[in-house]
């Protein structure tokens, strides 16, 4: 299928893109979609919740370790090649992870699944460039970023349904048909890239990046549960430092590195980096804290909040294209702008939400944060990487996706210590002012105490659930403080990249 790109220019062959982006979805979907799904395999499979939680974190980990690896795998056998195995291997591990018997087995299957997923994305991004012109790559990175804003809205929402309704075990199998449609579509539809010969393989930059970005990303998903300045966190950010402070040197003193650090000299490519990791700080903070805010504190279920903050999702989806259209015909610089002030000052909005807001409210406001995350993720990305000459696309290609994941993690942890933190300062703050005496407070425990007689209830049990209940109100309402201080942090994230932004030219230039 081919569809004109413009009147004078290339057309854009959009078979082998649309194989990209359906497994460039799978594999985005799958980091969410089994979040909702933990309460359930802990009682299928009686697991504890330190256990259950290496079924996300491995995941994680295991993204973070083959990522950095992608650009060598597809330069050395081939972009196409390592794509289908990546497929091959996702569908076998999500087939796996339907079947397990155990906790351990499921992490254990899950991690065959994100070796598999992990490559996807980056080998994906880099086949697109080696397909499509130069000066139309906005409007398909604009497309192929679809996949990645809708997967964090649609996960919560179809794996609430498929728990509560079907099996959960379903949110694994759901892969397997597609992944096997999508094996034999790449099969068909990708050419495969230029093998480039005698690469002399990075050994110790593979186990350096593997060890350094597995303890950073380990350190960044148990920091506040096991404390910051614990020995096992301490001594995991020791030994990531250690780590990518040597692989580092060996980067830059290897031939053939796996991360190309030298890519950091063109100053477009790594002010583009910049500018996404704020984002992606802000941007992962608030996909993680939307679904707390929707159940733990409005009471909504996973179902229902994933409902809620689709049409954001779909939103987003749509500007992504259109953002694209504009970059190709403008630049960067101005649409990442203007979708940077709409973000700050949509995600700032947020910080008035509280217990009684409307749900009508919250939704045209996420919607609108949804439509700015739309304008800004591609064109900042896509001006970085139209400035990598082709021959080192794949290695950029997996050095933004490595940099985006830790920052990922990063911004889930620093938000969800603010949060933590906040709670305990705002539930302090609030208890003070509570008067037990007060003339509402002497009414309502009164009401509460006819109602309680009347039905055989003793005045200490009265006194004891109106404690509980003014206590259960405190804690929501120190919840949702201490969320808003969340969303004002990320509404400076987004200040901040804007500031950044005017220094990203929208000079346009083929690569040499």
């Amino acid at each position: 299928m081919e569809i004109a790109a413009g009147a004078d220019s290339q057309k854009i062959n959009w078979s082998p893109i649309i194989v990209v982006i359906l497994g460039s979805f799978m594999a985005f979907l799958n980091s969410s979609v089994v979040n909702v799904a933990i309460p359930k395999m802990m009682v299928v499979f009686g697991a504890s919740q330190d256990s259950i939680q290496w079924v996300l974190t491995g995941y994680m980990l295991a993204l973070g370790i083959i990522m950095p690896v992608s650009g060598y795998l597809g330069d050395t056998f081939g972009y196409k090649r390592v794509f289908i195995i990546a497929l091959i291997i996702f569908t076998i591990g999500s087939t796996m992870s339907g079947f397990a018997w155990s906790v351990n087995s499921l992490i254990a299957f899950r991690v065959v699944q994100a070796l598999g997923g992990g490559l996807m994305s980056p080998i994906g991004m880099a086949l697109i460039y080696k397909v499509v012109p130069r000066e139309k790559i906005g409007l398909v990175m604009g497309v192929f970023g679809i996949s990645a804003m809708a997967a964090p809205a649609i996960g919560p929402t179809l794996s609430g349904y498929l728990v509560e309704y079907v099996n959960w075990r379903m949110i694994f199998y759901l892969n397997v048909p597609i992944g096997i449609f999508n094996i034999f579509l790449a099969l068909k539809n990708l050419d495969e890239s230029e093998l480039i010969k005698g690469k002399v393989i990075d050994k110790w930059g593979i186990v350096l990046s593997s060890a350094g970005f597995f303890c950073l990303l380990m350190a960044l998903s148990k920091g506040y549960s096991k404390g910051w300045s614990s020995p096992y966190i301490v001594g995991m950010f020791f030994v990531a430092f250690v780590a990518l402070s040597v692989f580092v040197y060996v980067e830059l003193s290897h031939p053939e590195p796996i991360l190309d650090l030298r890519l950091f000299k063109n100053s477009i490519f790594t002010l583009s980096l910049v500018i996404t990791s704020i984002v992606s700080i802000g941007m992962f903070g608030i996909i993680y804290l939307i679904p707390v805010y929707m159940q733990n504190v409005l009471g909504y279920s996973a179902m229902q909040s994933g409902l809620i903050t689709f049409p954001s999702a779909v939103v987003a989806g749509i500007m992504m294209p259109i953002s694209g259209k504009i970059f190709d015909k403008y630049g960067a610089r101005g649409i990442s702008m203007f979708g940077l002030a709409i973000f700050a000052f949509s995600t700032y909005m947020m910080h008035d939400f509280n217990l009684v807001t409307p749900l009508s409210t919250i939704m045209i406001i996420l919607i609108i944060r949804g439509a700015s995350m739309g304008l800004v993720n591609m064109p900042a990305a896509t001006a970085g990487m139209n400035t990598v000459p082709n021959q080192l696309i794949g290695r950029a290609s997996a050095m933004s996706n490595v940099i985006r994941q830790v920052a990922g993690s990063f911004g889930i942890a620093v938000f969800t210590t603010v949060m933590q933190n906040r709670r305990v300062v705002y539930y302090t703050q609030l208890a003070q002012t509570v008067n037990l005496d007060s003339t509402q407070s002497l009414h309502l425990q009164n009401t509460l105490q006819s109602m309680a007689i009347s039905n055989g209830m003793s005045a200490t049990t009265v006194k004891t659930v109106y404690l509980a209940m003014i206590s259960q109100k405190i804690a929501l309402m120190s919840m949702s403080s201490a969320i808003d201080d969340c969303f004002l942090l990320a509404a400076l994230m987004g200040v901040i990249a804007f500031v950044i932004c005017p220094f990203l030219k929208d000079k346009k230039k083929r690569a040499s």
